[in-house]
C-alpha cells in the first residue's frame, strides 16, 4: 500500500521520512519512551536512521505494518503511531508514543481514533488492539479515552529488550466507533 496521509483537528499523520530522523531521534533519547516501549536502549542515530529509512517504508510497501508521525501544524513532531497487521485474523495491534514536550494534550488520542477509523474504513480491518505493560498508566489513559475496552492481563505477553513482561489487551471494534464491521459480531451472551 502507498502511505497515506490524514488529517484531523490539530494534527496532519503521515508517515515518516529520512527528513524526520532528526525528530525521531531527539524524541527516543526519552527515558519513558525508551523504558515503556520497545525501542532500543540506548537509541543511536542509525537506530532512526534504520526506522525511518528501511522499517517504515518496508512496513507501508508489505502492507505489514503502517506508520505515522503525528505532527502539528508547525511541523513539529508530537507524536508516533504504528500498526501491525494481523491479516487472516482482520486485526490490527496499535502503538504509539509521544514526545515529552507534547504530553497531555490529548493528541494521542486524536491520531489513535484517526488511524482507527482509517483501518476500519479503509483497511477493512474489525479488531484494533492495543497492549502496554502493566503499569503503563499513559498508554493506558489513552486507549480508555480512545475508547478501547481493557480486557485482562496478558502473563509474559511482552519481551522488552529481552525481558518477558506481563501486559494489558484491549480492543476496538468499528462498532464501538459507529462504524460497520466487514463481518458479522456474535458477542457472547451475558
Amino acid at each position: 500500500m502507498d502511505p497515506v496521509t490524514l488529517t484531523t483537528g490539530r494534527l496532519l499523520l503521515r508517515t515518516v521520512g529520512p527528513q524526520d530522523t532528526d525528530a525521531v531521534y531527539a524524541a527516543c533519547q526519552d527515558p519513558d519512551i525508551q523504558r515503556w516501549t520497545t525501542v532500543p536502549s540506548p537509541y543511536l542515530r542509525e537506530h532512526a536512521e534504520g526506522f525511518v529509512g528501511q522499517l517504515t517504508p518496508g512496513g507501508w510497501a508489505n502492507d505489514s505494518m503502517f506508520t505515522f508521525g503525528a505532527f502539528l501544524p508547525s511541523g513539529q513532531l508530537a507524536a508516533m503511531l504504528g500498526l501491525t497487521l494481523v491479516r487472516p485474523l482482520g486485526t490490527g495491534e496499535i502503538g504509539f508514543w509521544a514526545t515529552k514536550e507534547h504530553r497531555g494534550n490529548g493528541y494521542v488520542t486524536e491520531a489513535v481514533l484517526a488511524v482507527c477509523r482509517w483501518v476500519f474504513t479503509s483497511v477493512g480491518l474489525d479488531r484494533v488492539e492495543w497492549r502496554a505493560e502493566v503499569g503503563n498508566h499513559a498508554s493506558r489513559a489513552v486507549a480508555v479515552k480512545a475508547g478501547f475496552t481493557v480486557e485482562g492481563v496478558l502473563r509474559s505477553a511482552i519481551d522488552n529488550k529481552g525481558v518477558r513482561r506481563d501486559c494489558w489487551v484491549g480492543s476496538l471494534l468499528p462498532s464501538d466507533l459507529g462504524l460497520p464491521s466487514t463481518a458479522a459480531y456474535l458477542p457472547a451472551p451475558s
